[in-house]
């Protein structure tokens, strides 16, 4: 394998870990959004109904630690990689 291909792992690893980090902001930006707009309301029809469907956070989160888990492997694979050439 050549470097530039170990970099380019590296490279895409990096990306993998920034929409991680992206992906938690998001889910933290839709609980304050939804914990607001729960407390605003009288009734909590929203909450009950689940219409408008919402992103949820946790599912937001999950995606999260996946893509940051692909993305340290990636990092991680692209090192070993570029040591052994």
């Amino acid at each position: 394998m050549h470097s530039i291909d170990s970099y380019i792992m590296m490279g895409i690893g990096g990306l993998f870990l920034l929409l991680g980090i992206i992906s938690f902001l998001w889910a933290r930006s839709e609980e304050r959004g939804l914990n607001y707009d729960l407390s605003q309301r009288p009734d909590l029809r929203e909450f009950i109904t689940r219409w408008p469907i919402r992103v949820e956070p946790g599912a937001l989160r999950v995606g999260g630690w996946i893509l940051m888990i692909i993305g340290v492997v990636l990092i991680i694979l692209g090192g070993i990689f570029l040591a052994i050439n």
